[in-house]
């Protein structure tokens, strides 16, 4: 178990974790070698700076690697996604690792904070994958960006209602939203649905069964109309 600074990230365990993660969410093999990379270096840059909690190391493959992996199915012909505050890379290095070598595919990992975005950049380049890092922040990307989307992601980065903000410019070409949230969805949901008209479908988690990925259709801010 991980309790200090000074403990040694690479004597972790993760074998029993990395089993249940790919039972969970299947991969070639091709992939499952990208990701050990992926997790290899995360581990080390983890050593000098915070990436992720560092009490979810010891389950970085169900609680970050899955995590992550389950939205391919949601979206298995999308070629082009954007992740909003990747942060660690995850959900958007993990499936840039996934979509490695198919014609078309392309990565933008949307990242303001600048050691963040430089350890995406390295770890991009290091493994091959097909990531843009936009080292901006978030409403910067959406209002310049000006290709079409097929996928929209974010994992952790704001309530509903605010993600909904940011992701709008990108997802009014038609762009699907896929956001992993947590037990408090549906109140998030309902607080949403104050501004915004929205069609979306609550799919479960494949790693954790009180959070859910939504689905994202389409949203609409609603319009108020003066007396």
């Amino acid at each position: 178990m991980v309790r200090s600074g000074e403990d040694d990230l690479s004597t972790l365990d993760l074998s029993a974790d990395k089993k249940r993660a790919l039972e969970l969410t299947p991969v070639s093999n091709d992939v499952v070698e990208r990701l050990d990379r992926l997790v290899g270096l995360l581990l080390e840059r983890q050593q000098t700076m915070n990436l992720v909690a560092r009490s979810t190391l010891p389950e970085i493959w169900t609680r970050h690697v899955a995590d992550s992996l389950q939205l391919i199915a949601l979206a298995p012909s999308a070629r082009v996604w954007i992740d909003l505050g990747s942060g660690g890379g995850f959900p958007g290095l993990v499936i840039a690792c996934a979509l490695a070598g198919q014609a078309g595919a392309r990565v933008h990992l949307v990242e303001s904070t600048k050691k963040k975005a430089t350890f995406l950049e390295e770890t991009a380049r290091a493994l091959g994958l097909p990531a843009i890092v936009d080292a901006v922040r978030i409403e910067e990307f959406a209002a310049t960006f000006d290709e079409r989307p097929d996928i929209v992601t974010a994992r952790a980065v704001a309530p509903l209602d605010k993600l909904l903000e940011l992701a709008a410019p990108l997802l009014k070409s038609g762009a699907k939203g896929l956001f992993l949230k947590g037990q408090d969805v549906e109140a998030e949901l309902t607080h949403a649905a104050k501004c915004w008209t929205i069609d979306s479908t609550l799919v479960p988690s494949k790693t954790n069964p009180q959070a859910r990925v939504v689905v994202i259709h389409s949203a609409a801010r609603q319009t108020v109309n003066s007396a």
